[in-house]
C-alpha cells in the first residue's frame, strides 16, 4: 500500500470513526485500565478521539495521549472534557513525552499499527524508559487468524441497504506479517475509502519485545473482563511490568 504512513489511518478515517465502533463499550476497558494505574498519571499511545481516555479522565486520573493524525486529536478536542487532556503530535513508538506514568496502555488492536518489528521493539523499549518502578504496560490486540484468509485474501460484507454498501477487502502478506486492508464504502453520491495496513505479532513475539525492554509478562487475559486466556481466544489484554 504505497503512500501510506503513520497518519493515514486516523486522518482518512476520523470523520466516521465514532460511528463505525458504537457498539464498542468501554466501560470494562475503563474498569481494569484505572485500577492498573493506581493514582495515575496514564499515557494512551494512539488516543485517537479519546473513546477510553475520556472515560477514563473522568474519574480523576491525569491521562496524558500521543496520536499521529490531528484530525483523530480534533475529534477528541471537541467532545467534553476533550480540551483538559494533553496529546502529543507524532509517532507513537517514539512516546515522545516528559515524566513517568504508572499506567501506559494502547488499546483496540493499535499496537500493530507499527508497521515494523524495529518499530515494535522499540515502542517496548520507550515505553519501559517512562514506566515508573511500579507501574504497567497494557497492551490489547487481536491473536492472529491466518485461516480467515484464502488465498492470502478476504474479502467480507458488512451492510448491503438499497442506497449504500460497504466492504472490507484485504491482503495477506505472509512473510512479513502484513495485512494491507480497505474499508469501503459505496453510495449513490460516491465512494469512499478507508485503508489499513497493520503488522501483526504473536502474542510470544510480543513477550520477547517485551523481555528485550526489561519488562515481562504479568497477566494475560481473553479480555478486558479479566477471562482466562486459551488457545482458543481471539483477543488478548496484556499487561507488562519490570523484569
Amino acid at each position: 500500500m504505497k503512500a501510506y504512513d503513520i497518519s493515514t489511518y486516523g486522518d482518512r478515517i476520523a470523520d466516521i470513526y465514532d460511528e463505525r465502533h458504537r457498539e464498542l463499550d468501554p466501560g470494562d476497558a475503563v474498569e481494569m485500565l484505572a485500577e492498573l494505574a493506581g493514582g495515575g498519571p496514564a499515557l494512551e499511545l494512539a488516543i485517537g478521539t479519546g473513546r477510553i481516555a475520556l472515560p477514563l479522565a473522568a474519574r480523576g486520573l491525569d491521562v496524558h495521549g500521543i496520536d499521529a493524525s490531528e484530525a483523530m486529536v480534533a475529534k477528541l478536542r471537541a467532545k467534553p472534557g476533550g480540551l483538559a487532556i494533553p496529546v502529543t503530535i507524532g509517532d507513537f513508538a517514539d512516546v515522545a513525552v516528559d515524566g513517568r506514568y504508572s499506567l501506559i496502555y494502547v488499546a483496540f488492536n493499535t499496537f500493530f499499527a507499527l508497521l515494523t518489528q524495529d518499530d515494535q521493539v522499540r515502542c517496548f523499549a520507550n515505553v519501559a524508559e517512562r514506566l515508573t518502578e511500579g507501574g504497567v504496560f497494557v497492551l490489547e490486540v487481536f491473536v492472529p487468524d491466518l485461516s480467515r484468509f484464502d488465498r492470502g485474501q478476504r474479502i467480507r460484507v458488512d451492510a448491503v441497504e438499497l442506497d449504500e454498501v460497504k466492504l472490507g477487502v484485504e491482503r495477506h502478506d505472509a512473510v512479513n506479517q502484513i495485512s494491507n486492508s480497505m474499508y469501503v464504502v459505496v453510495r449513490e453520491d460516491g465512494i469512499r475509502l478507508y485503508p489499513v495496513k497493520i503488522r501483526y505479532a504473536w502474542p510470544a513475539e510480543l513477550d520477547l519485545m517485551a523481555k528485550l525492554a526489561g519488562l515481562r509478562l504479568r497477566e494475560r487475559f481473553g479480555g478486558w473482563t479479566r477471562e482466562r486466556f486459551t488457545d482458543t481466544s481471539g483477543q488478548h489484554v496484556s499487561v507488562y511490568a519490570r523484569a
